[in-house]
C-alpha cells in the first residue's frame, strides 16, 4: 500500500519552511510521497488575503519540481468550499483505495482539533503526523499526543511565516533567501502582494 503524507495549506506564498519540514517528514518516515494540498479557503482564515487558488498552485508547482517525493495537489478545488479536511480525505480514499493516507499537521493545531468537523473519525480512521510549532504565550501538551494515531516528530522549528513574507513583499523588502528560487522568480515578475 503506498502511504501518501497530506500537507493542507494556503501556501500564501509557499516558502523554504514548508519544503524543510515536508523533507525532514518524506526522510525521517516510511511514507512514499508527501502531497501539497493547496486549500482554496480555510473556514478559520478570511479570503481576502489570499492569492487567486491557481497562482498558489502554480507557486507550489514550481517549488517542488525538483522534488519527486513531493507534489502539488489541487483536489480541494473542485469540493465543495469552505474545504473541510475529513471531506477531503473521504474523497481521496474513494478515489484512491490502495493509498494510505496520513494528516501532517503543526503541533498548534492540536489544540483546536476538537472544534474541526468529525475530528473524531479523522483521529480514528488516519494516522496525524505533528510537527513542533513556536507557541505565542504558554505552551500547553495536548491531550491528543497520547492517542495511538498521532504522532510528534522531532523536525526543525521553522520561524518563517506567509504572513510575514507577504508583509516584507508589500514594504518591497527582499524576501529571495525565504522562497524556493522559481517561487521568487515568479512573484518578483508580479504585482502579488504589493
Amino acid at each position: 500500500m503506498k502511504k501518501i503524507g497530506l500537507f493542507f495549506g494556503s501556501f500564501n506564498p509557499i516558502h523554504i519552511g514548508h519544503l524543510i519540514l515536508a523533507n525532514y517528514i518524506l526522510e525521517n518516515s516510511d511514507m512514499n510521497e508527501l502531497w501539497f494540498v493547496v486549500s482554496p479557503q480555510n473556514p478559520f482564515k478570511e479570503k481576502k488575503s489570499l492569492l487567486n487558488d491557481h497562482n498558489r498552485l502554480d507557486m507550489v508547482e514550481l517549488a517542488l519540481k525538483n522534488y519527486p517525493q513531493m507534489r502539488a495537489s489541487n483536489v480541494e478545488f473542485s469540493l465543495p468550499t469552505p474545504s473541510y479536511t475529513i471531506d477531503t480525505l473521504t474523497y481521496l480514499k474513494e478515489k484512491h483505495p490502495d493509498y494510505s493516507f496520513s494528516l501532517i499537521m503543526g503541533e498548534d493545531n492540536l489544540k483546536s482539533l476538537h472544534k474541526w468537523k468529525n475530528y473524531e473519525i479523522l483521529l480514528k480512521n488516519h494516522h496525524i503526523i505533528v510537527y513542533p510549532r513556536v507557541f505565542e504565550g504558554e505552551k500547553k501538551d495536548s491531550d491528543y499526543l497520547q492517542h495511538e494515531n498521532i504522532s510528534l516528530i522531532k523536525a526543525p522549528v521553522i520561524e518563517l511565516s506567509a504572513t510575514e513574507i507577504r508583509n516584507m513583499i508589500m514594504l518591497g523588502k527582499n524576501v529571495r533567501p525565504m522562497l524556493p528560487p522559481e517561487v521568487f522568480e515568479y512573484l518578483d515578475g508580479s504585482s502579488f502582494y504589493k
